[in-house]
Parts: C-alpha cells; structure tokens; sequence
C-alpha cells in the first residue's frame, strides 16, 4: 500500500480497497473542542496550580475515530451534531481537512461539546466533558443516513444510548458489521451488545460493563468471556502498556504492546480503534489488525493532543518495520 503524508489525500494511494462510490466506515459518534492545558501534576480538591498555554484541539471519540481511520486509507463518513458556534466551524474544518465526509454532521442549537483536559508530567490525563449537541444525536439522525454494506459501523458512547443501539440495528440489518468502544463506561443493555461485532473496552471499561475486577490478562480473559455469553461476537481489551487481548470463541490472543516514550495518552484508545478497523477492511487476520492497531496507539502516546497525534499509514509502516 502507498504511503502519503499527512497532509496529502489519504484516499489516492489506497486503491487496494479504496471504492470511490462506497463508504466504508460509518462514525456515529461525538464532536468535541478539546480545552487543553499541561500541568506538572493533577490539582487536588481546592487547589490552584499553574499550567501551561491553554490549546484548543479537535476532538471527541466519534471525530477522532473517523480522523484516525481517515488517514489510514479508509473512505469515512461521520453522522453528529456541533452547535452553531466557532468550536463548531473548527471541527467541521478539521473534518474536511482530513478527508472525512461531514455531510451527515447538523448544527443543532445547542453549544458545541468540549472537554476540559489536564494533562501532567507523566502523560496521563483527567477529562471533564460537556456534552453539548452531542447529547442531541437522535434516532431520526440515525434513520436519514445509508451503512455502508459490507463496510463497518463505529460508535462509542459520547451520545445518546438509545440513539447508538438505533445505530447498531441499522447496521446489523444491513450487512454493516459493528464496532463499539464503551466509552465513557456505562452498564449497556445486552440487546446492544448482542449486536455488536467487536467490542473495545480498556480494563476500566470492561470492569463496569461485566462487573468484574479487571487487573491483569488473566481476569480480562475473564472477563470478556462474560461479554461473549452476552451476545457479542469478539471482545478485543486494550491494555496500555501491556497490549491488547483478543478474545472469541475459538481464540484467546495476547498481543504485545511497542515500546515508546510517553507524551499524552489522549486519543490512544481512538487511534488503537481507526487502526484495527482501516487494517479490518484489507482483510487482514484478526490477530494482525489487532497489532497494527497497537501500534498506532502506540504512536498516538508519543505526541501531545488528540487529533494531531493520530498517525497516517506512512508513520505506522515506518514504526512497524
């Protein structure tokens, strides 16, 4: 496969599954302005520290999705909602720049999502979110848009639930295999999860979904055989520093982290997920889209931001070899 720089059409040199006529992800997903500010640390309760300059980053689980997919290759539209405000101009920009096809995307009355993001020395954050027009998705949305046959459906949990599980029953009846990243955790009903065909949780998330102590390989293994019992088709844990765990019933596949210096963790998850899913549409094994996803995770953590730390193919073929 070709590899381009960022800044080129990602779409151009991916005629190995590049269909100008077919999109082959749809995202279904948030829209946020990221409020972020560096600090040596977390404040505790009560306590003002110094940060800092404040920087306004595209993000959002839905657009970082897209965006990470988007410039692996894949054909992607986004369907959500912003506010008819400048955060909302800036990531509908943004989108455009990246190749993403924003025509399901409403300006809706009310203000753009944002997040509040601190990030401290060690590259961890702490996100405070606020929802906006990304608590406006609805069913009717939902219903105006055609899947992609044979292509793949994303969605998180940065919108309504109801209108997800409306997503995924399109998606389900349509031949439009489903992607769900429980995130931010929440208890999810077991009419969603039956639906879904790979399922992405952190141990965090995969702990409150399956109420479960989720530690190590060993109880996520264990964990996401619950979620099997459920309905779900295959289970793939992220776990940082420690890789990523596949799990279905005929395989249960540890997949070893790349070993990289820590910026910002901000959007790792996101970039695991656009990774697996461009990697998905070659056809590739399981087990090898699950690496090539932990490796554009990997490359995600080595910059600050959430966007503009999203790999194209060329890093990741770099990276990998």
């Amino acid at each position: 496969m070709g590899a381009h720089t960022s800044d080129s059409h990602p779409k151009d040199d991916c005629h190995l599954f590049y269909n100008p006529n077919m999109n082959q992800i749809l995202v279904v997903g948030s829209l946020n302005a990221d409020l972020v500010v560096r600090a040596p640390r977390f404040p505790q309760p009560g306590e003002t520290i110094s940060g800092e300059d404040l920087q306004v980053i595209p993000g959002g689980k839905g657009a970082n999705q897209a965006v990470a997919a988007a410039r692996l290759g894949a054909n992607v539209s986004m369907l959500g909602r912003v506010g008819k405000d400048n955060f909302g101009d800036l990531l509908l920009d943004n989108l455009n720049q990246n190749k993403v096809d924003s025509t399901f995307i409403q300006r809706d009355d009310s203000s753009t999502g944002t997040a509040i993001i601190v990030v401290d020395s060690s590259g961890q954050n702490s996100i405070v979110l606020s929802p906006g027009a990304n608590g406006k998705v609805t069913l009717a949305d939902v219903n105006s848009v055609s899947f992609p046959n044979g292509g793949l459906l994303l969605l998180q949990l940065e919108i309504p639930t109801e209108t997800v599980l409306r997503a995924a029953q399109h998606a389900h009846e349509r031949g439009t295999r489903v992607i769900l990243n429980p995130a931010p955790a929440k208890a999810l009903p077991d009419e969603l999860i039956a639906l879904v065909d790979f399922i992405i949780p952190n141990e965090t998330e995969l702990s409150l979904l399956t109420d479960q102590k989720v530690h190590d390989i060993a109880s996520a293994k264990s964990a996401a055989k619950d979620l099997l019992g459920r309905g779900v088709k295959n289970v793939i844990v992220t776990l940082g520093s420690k890789g990523a765990l596949l799990v279905n019933t005929e395989t249960s596949t540890h997949v070893d982290a790349f070993k990289v210096d820590v910026v910002d963790t901000t959007a790792a998850g996101d970039a695991f997920i656009g990774g697996f899913a461009a990697s998905l549409l070659h056809n590739k094994p399981l087990e090898e889209s699950v690496r090539y996803g932990c490796a554009c995770g990997a490359l995600a953590v080595t910059k600050f931001g959430a966007q503009p730390s999203l790999p194209n193919t060329e890093d990741v073929e770099r990276f990998v070899s």
